[in-house]
């Protein structure tokens, strides 16, 4: 039914991070397969990828995780986000009645303070993006990263959270 992907660049720990929050959906099979799709880590990334049961694809970013996906929908995180409990029922119900993508909310205490958001950038993936694989396929044509496909697309709100990754520039500070 979905399909995970994950766009990836020395993201070990985050990545670790948001495949736990994906168990819940795997157990139930709503999640048929994960692809960590790698833009050059130099860190353990594939093993972390290869352990969880990922399917790691190591070159041709985001457009060839797409065409390796198995599930009609997909659903593309950042590495470091974590679904919030709940999510698989919005995620089914949405895939279920909607031909339209779909990001989710951000969990209160993830959200960012109003001059924080204007002075940092969107990131168009900070709040997932559920997509149908035909649509995405589609996009990623003519982008180059799952962050480009995520942009300026229009989406509704799934009855969900997430709590989002830190940015990037924090992110890697902290390791």
């Amino acid at each position: 039914m979905l399909s995970v992907l994950i766009e990836t660049r020395n993201d070990e720990e985050a990545l670790a991070r948001t495949l736990g929050s994906l168990i819940g959906g795997a157990v139930e099979g709503v999640v048929r397969d994960v692809i960590v799709c790698d833009t050059g880590s130099t860190d353990q990334t594939h093993h972390v990828a290869e352990h969880a049961g990922c399917h790691y694809v190591a070159s041709g970013g985001i457009a060839a995780g797409i065409r390796q996906a198995k599930g009609d929908w997909l659903l593309l995180l950042e590495p470091g986000a974590r679904l919030v409990e709940g999510w698989i029922d919005a995620v089914v119900a949405h895939t279920a009645r909607q031909t339209m993508a779909a990001r989710f909310s951000r969990a209160r205490g993830s959200r960012t303070p109003f001059l924080a958001r204007v002075f940092s950038g969107n990131r168009a993936l900070a709040d997932g993006l559920v997509i149908s694989k035909r649509q995405a396929a589609s996009l990623s044509k003519n982008a180059g990263s799952a962050e480009a496909l995520a942009r300026g697309l229009a989406t509704k709100k799934l009855e969900a959270e997430i709590w989002a990754a830190p940015p990037k520039q924090q992110h890697r500070a902290t390791k």
